[in-house]
C-alpha cells in the first residue's frame, strides 16, 4: 500500500512513458542541464452517454457517485461552457470520534464531450466547505476557464460541508483540519483520474492545479507535497502563510479598534471609523502623486512597486491633521496604526506576525474595507479560533463570542497556538496549512513541470510582499534564478484576486499550458480592465477617466512595465517589461 496516497491503485499512477518526455527542453541557468520538455496532451471524445457513466463508476473504492447529468452548452455564471457531463459524488464518509459529526469529501467533475486531454483541479477559496461549480474559474476576472478550454475539471469541499458542520466548527475534528490543509488532494486525485479513464478511455496526458486566495495556498502546498503528480501549477494571491495572515489581520483590527469611534464595539462598521473611505482614498492618491510617474506614464497605476516603497513616505507625504478629521489628512494616531500594519505587525517581543504590505493605489476600495474591518470579526475569528489554534475554542461559540475573543485576546497567544500541537491535534496549523519546504520545488522543476504565480499589489489580506519573499527564496534556492520553471507576476492596483483600480482580466492558464507543453515561457502576459460593457461584469473600482478597454503587460518579477515614451497610454503595446 502506498503510504503517501493510501487510497490509490497502482495501475492508475503509472508515470507517462519516457517517450512522452523530450530531454531537450528548456535550458536552465549557467552550467545547469536543460530541463525535460513535456509533450503536448492529445484530445479525445467522451465515450458513450453521460448517464451510462454512472454504471462504469459504480466500483470506485470508498466513493459514492450521486449523480451524472448531461449539461448543454451555455453560461455558468459569466463563463460560456461547452457541452459536458457533470459527475457528483463523495468519498470516505465517516463519523468523527471527536465531535460526533459526519464528514465526507464532496466533489464534482465536469467532463467536456470534446476533451483536450488535460485535467485541472480547481482549488477553492476561503475555508472551502462547499462544492462550487467545477468550471476551472481563474483568478483575475477572465472570461474563460479550464472547462471552456476543454479541460476535465474537478472541484471539492476539501473534506467538510460548512452547512452540515457549522462553518469553521469543522476545525474541532482533527482529520477535517488535515483534509482541508492538504490531505483531501491526495485522496481525490486517484478518483479523478479513474473517472476520466472511464469517460474517455485513458487517463489525462497532462494534469494542472490552480486557484486563488486559499486556492493559491492549496496550489503551493500541492507543488511542495505532490510535485510528481501535476505538470502545471497556477497560483493566485497564494496565502501560503494563511494562519499567520489571519492572526495579523486580527492584530490590525485590535489596533484599529483603539482609534475607532467605540473602542468596545465588535462591529466591522465601527472598526471602519478608524480609517474611513475618504482617508484610505487620500493615502492612495498620495502614493500615486509620488510614484505614478516612476514608470514613465502618469496613468493611475504604479508599475514600479519596489521603487515606490523607497519614494513614498507616509509621515511626510500625507498631511497630518491639526484640527478635525475631514478626509484631507490623517491624525498622528492613524498614521501610527497605518504604519504598523503596512510595516508588518509584531508580537510583544518584536517578532513579525506575518508580513509587511506595500503602499499602492488601491487602498480606497470597498473590497479593502471588507477585508480590513469585517473579515477580522466575521471570518478570521472563526478560522483562528476553531481551525488553526490548538486547542480550539468550543465549537458552540457564537459569532459574537468569536469576535469578542478575537478583539480581546493576546496576539502573542494566538501566534503560539497556531504553532502548537497536543495529543489530539498532532499537526499545528503552520504544519498542515503550509508547504513543508516552500522553496524546495526540485521535484516540480526536474520533471519539467512549470508554475505561474500572480498577486495583486493592493491585496489587503495576503501580502504581495510575502509572495515576493517566497519567490526570492525560490530564486536563491536555484542559483539566483528560478525563471526556467517558475515565474511571478505582480498586478499593480489589484485587490484580492480581482478588483481595485487595475487591469485585472487575464488568462494565465493558456500561457501555462504553452510553457508546459511547448516550452514557450511567458515574457509578459496582457491584462485588460473590466470597463463598461465587459461580458464578465464591469469593475466598479475603475477610475472614470480610464479607457474601458485599457490594457497593460504583466511582467515577470523583478521586471516592471515601462512606458516606451510615445503612443496611446491605454494600450499594452506601448509598454515593455524592463
Amino acid at each position: 500500500m502506498d503510504q503517501k496516497f493510501p487510497h490509490r491503485t497502482r495501475a492508475l499512477w503509472l508515470a507517462p512513458p519516457l517517450t512522452a518526455i523530450a530531454l531537450a527542453g528548456c535550458g536552465g541557468g549557467d552550467g545547469e542541464p536543460p530541463l525535460p520538455q513535456l509533450s503536448a496532451a492529445q484530445a479525445a471524445v467522451l465515450a458513450g452517454t453521460c448517464e451510462a457513466l454512472a454504471t462504469k463508476l459504480g466500483s470506485l473504492a470508498d466513493t459514492t457517485i450521486t449523480a451524472t447529468t448531461s449539461v448543454a452548452a451555455g453560461l455558468i455564471g459569466t463563463v460560456a461552457t461547452p457541452d459536458h457531463c457533470l459527475v457528483k459524488g463523495e468519498m470516505l464518509r465517516r463519523t468523527s470520534t471527536v465531535d460526533g459529526k459526519s464528514y465526507a469529501i464532496g466533489f464534482e467533475m465536469r467532463l467536456p464531450k470534446n476533451w483536450n486531454g488535460r485535467y485541472y483541479y480547481q482549488a477553492n477559496g476561503g475555508i472551502d466547505g462547499s462544492v462550487v461549480p467545477a468550471t476551472g474559474a481563474l483568478g483575475g476576472g477572465p472570461l474563460t476557464g479550464a472547462l471552456t478550454q476543454g479541460f476535465a475539471v474537478m472541484s471539492s469541499d476539501a473534506g467538510h460541508s460548512n452547512a452540515a458542520v457549522g462553518g469553521p466548527a469543522f476545525g474541532i475534528d482533527p482529520q477535517a483540519r488535515l483534509d482541508y490543509g492538504y490531505q483531501a488532494d491526495a485522496k481525490l486525485l486517484p478518483t479523478a483520474k479513474e473517472v476520466i479513464r472511464q469517460a474517455y478511455g485513458k487517463v489525462p496526458d497532462r494534469s494542472y492545479y490552480g486557484g486563488c486566495s486559499n486556492g493559491g495556498r492549496h496550489t503551493l502546498v500541492a507543488a511542495a507535497r505532490y510535485g510528481d503528480q501535476y505538470d502545471g501549477y497556477l497560483a493566485g494571491a497564494p496565502g501560503y502563510n494563511l494562519p499567520k495572515a489571519a492572526v495579523a489581520n486580527i492584530a490590525g483590527a485590535q489596533l484599529f479598534r483603539t482609534i475607532s469611534n467605540d473602542p468596545t464595539s465588535n462591529s466591522g462598521a465601527n472598526l471602519a471609523t478608524a480609517w474611513t473611505a475618504a482617508e484610505r482614498a487620500l493615502l492612495s492618491s498620495r502614493v500615486a502623486a509620488k510614484c505614478d510617474a516612476l514608470d514613465g506614464a502618469v496613468d493611475g497605476l504604479v508599475q514600479d512597486t519596489t521603487a515606490c516603497q523607497s519614494a513614498f513616505n507616509l509621515q511626510t507625504d500625507v498631511p497630518t491633521c491639526t484640527g478635525a478629521r475631514d478626509g484631507t489628512c490623517l491624525t498622528a494616531a492613524q498614521k501610527a496604526a497605518v504604519a504598523g500594519i503596512f510595516g508588518g505587525l509584531k508580537t510583544s517581543a518584536g517578532a513579525l506576525v506575518y508580513s509587511s504590505f506595500p503602499f499602492d493605489t488601491g487602498h480606497g476600495t470597498p473590497g479593502v474595507a471588507n477585508w480590513k474591518f469585517n473579515s477580522p470579526v466575521q471570518l478570521d475569528s472563526g478560522a483562528v479560533g476553531l481551525i488553526f489554534k490548538v486547542p480550539p475554542l468550543a465549537g458552540t461559540s457564537t459569532a459574537d463570542q468569536l469576535a469578542t475573543w478575537a478583539l480581546t485576546t493576546s496576539i502573542d497567544s494566538m501566534v503560539a497556538e497556531i504553532n502548537a500541537t497536543n495529543a489530539t491535534y498532532t499537526e499545528s496549523a503552520m504544519s498542515f496549512m503550509t508547504p513543508p519546504n516552500p522553496t524546495n520545488l526540485a521535484t516540480v522543476k526536474n520533471r519539467g513541470a512549470k508554475m505561474l504565480v500572480y498577486h495583486g499589489v493592493s491585496d489587503p489580506i495576503f501580502s504581495v510582499n510575502d509572495t515576493q519573499a517566497w519567490y526570492d527564496g525560490l530564486r536563491s534556492a536555484n542559483g539566483g534564478d528560478a525563471s526556467n520553471f517558475a515565474r511571478f507576476f505582480r498586478v499593480p492596483g489589484m485587490n484580492h484576486c480581482s478588483g481595485g483600480p487595475a487591469a485585472d482580466q487575464f488568462d494565465m492558464l493558456s500561457k501555462l499550458v504553452t510553457w508546459v507543453e511547448q516550452g514557450q515561457a511567458p515574457e509578459s502576459i496582457t491584462a485588460t480592465v473590466r470597463g463598461a460593457g465587459n461580458a464578465g461584469g464591469a469593475n466598479a473600482d475603475l477610475p472614470s477617466g480610464w479607457s474601458p478597454s485599457r490594457s497593460r503587460p504583466l511582467c515577470p518579477y523583478p521586471k516592471v512595465a515601462k512606458y516606451i515614451g510615445s503612443g496611446d497610454i491605454e494600450s499594452a503595446d506601448n509598454f515593455r517589461c524592463e
